[in-house]
């Protein structure tokens, strides 16, 4: 069955760098592509970043463009979240998403809290 695991998240103070994974098992990881979703408390889930399957194209929210780099390593089946520059408002729980054109798995999140 498909298993998504992130792991990575934590406390860091404004400005600080995170790198969150998510290890995937249970589909073909290198012929899919994949997201970062992150959700606060009572908001929606908002789309983060994406990357295809082969990590050559890449698509980011604007709140996120040019601090945060999304990446893959096949060999691994594993997505990256190299996180720069956080902010407060970067507050929250990050997941990993698969769509297997019927619907969405989604990881148990990994909680990032950026606050001095």
């Amino acid at each position: 069955q498909v298993q998504l695991v992130e792991s990575g998240g934590g406390l860091v103070q404004p400005g600080g760098s995170l790198r969150l994974s998510c290890a995937a098992s249970g589909f073909t990881f290198s012929t899919t592509g994949m997201r970062w979703y992150r959700q606060g408390p009572g908001k929606k889930r908002d789309f983060v970043a994406g990357v295809s399957a082969n990590g050559g194209s890449t698509d980011y929210a604007d709140s996120v463009k040019g601090r945060f780099t999304i990446s893959r390593d096949n060999a691994k089946n594993t997505m990256y979240l190299q996180m720069n520059n956080l902010k407060p408002e970067d507050t929250t729980v990050y997941y990993c998403n698969y769509w297997d054109g019927f619907r969405d798995y989604w990881g148990q999140g990994t909680q990032v809290t950026v606050s001095s």
